[in-house]
């Protein structure tokens, strides 16, 4: 593509950690091309800094959980095709489907079916290494290319019939908070009486419902065994006051933090974690807090994981170092008796603590790419609009 005028960039994000590798993905482009990057389509609060006018809520798509994905279906439908038309109509050089596979992709396939001359880019592989496989060989008729977080995942593509995919990192592994918190983590020295517990119940309403009784009831269990401890909460805005409403009673009152900086602090002080399974994983584990992963999924997934499930974890961390450094509790397992005896290991220097410390180190050496993940992310991108020329 020649030119010195903007790039148009067409996005469809739904959760905040997609909204986020979008703004990273536009900047990096921007940076490349010394281009203004011109956003359209559907995003939240950090893409919508960098410009863009998002067709609507990008809450709208975060939902979680077949049941909810059914319940919602007809709105759903609409918004796929309001955003399909949208993107369309407005002939972006590149399309870019991030995270949010059954909304996002969805739209891609609309999307090429209109206008099979905008190129399309999916940005983090579907965990078709995990579950439902068959939506690898599917996505490969209107999508160009995947951008993929994990090492592994390139080849899973490969072995199922999708799209040609690219290890690009994840940005996570040079995000500058993390990298602080890590920093002070590994350099705190010995540890005193009254601990920090870090409670990280998700940032979708579903996954806050269900986890936020039984993280309550595991500070319960902690408080009760006479341990003297402060926790802290980071969430997201719209799901606060859910959040506020819910640990109102709790015998330790935790303290809730909406901001960023607050967050990172916590996360530099926190002695271990309690966390809902998700890209969260990633951020405790480069920030080398010992945690438990948890999740508790409706009514319909509970029945139909079984038959669907074809990984032997969920959690990140385990996928890429190929063991269990992170103790799994799944639905009937997320039992807070259990939980806080865990975590009384994970939050003393104990053999436990230290080898789920030392399993971090692999994840991370693993996670390594020789240029932010952003950047390799947007040589991808400018590679399918044809756009050859950098700064």
């Amino acid at each position: 593509m020649s030119g010195k005028g903007p790039l148009k960039i067409a996005v469809v994000a739904g959760e905040e950690s997609g909204d986020l590798l979008g703004a990273d993905l536009a900047a990096a482009i921007e940076r490349r091309t010394g281009r203004t990057v011109e956003l359209t389509g559907v995003g939240g609060r950090n893409l919508e800094g960098l410009g863009l006018k998002s067709l609507f809520n990008a809450d709208d798509i975060a939902l979680m959980g077949i049941s909810a994905v059914l319940r919602d279906l007809p709105r759903l439908m609409r918004r796929i095709g309001q955003a399909a038309s949208a993107i369309a109509a407005a002939k972006p050089d590149c399309l870019v489907t991030i995270d949010s596979p059954d909304f996002g992709l969805r739209v891609a396939k609309k999307v090429r079916a209109a206008d099979p001359s905008i190129p399309v880019v999916h940005y983090v592989c579907p965990s078709v290494w995990a579950w439902r496989p068959g939506r690898a060989a599917a996505m490969r008729p209107h999508v160009d290319h995947v951008l993929c977080l994990l090492p592994f995942e390139p080849d899973e593509l490969g072995r199922l019939g999708g799209p040609p995919g690219t290890f690009v990192g994840h940005r996570l592994s040079n995000d500058e908070n993390i990298q602080a918190a890590a920093r002070a983590q590994i350099a705190r020295g010995g540890q005193g009486t009254r601990k920090k517990l870090l409670l990280l119940p998700g940032s979708r309403k579903g996954e806050v419902r269900r986890l936020l009784g039984p993280f309550g009831e595991t500070v319960a269990e902690l408080a009760a065994a006479g341990h003297t401890f402060d926790v802290a909460l980071p969430t997201v805005p719209h799901v606060a006051a859910l959040v506020k409403t819910a640990v109102a009673g709790w015998p330790v009152r935790p303290q809730v933090i909406l901001d960023q900086a607050g967050k990172w602090t916590a996360f530099a002080e926190a002695d271990a974690a309690l966390a809902c399974s998700g890209t969260v994983a990633l951020e405790l584990a480069l920030s080398r807090v010992p945690f438990i992963s948890c999740y508790k999924t409706d009514a319909v997934a509970s029945r139909l994981a079984p038959f669907l499930l074809t990984v032997w974890s969920a959690s990140l961390p385990n996928l890429i170092a190929g063991w269990p450094v992170v103790p799994e509790h799944f639905n009937a397992f997320v039992r807070p008796v259990y939980l806080a005896r865990q975590l009384d290991q994970l939050w003393r220097d104990t053999p436990t603590r230290r080898a789920q410390r030392e399993g971090f180190v692999e994840v991370a050496e693993a996670l390594a790419t020789p240029r932010p993940s952003g950047d390799m992310a947007a040589e991808i991108v400018l590679r399918h609009i044809g756009h050859n020329s950098t700064r």
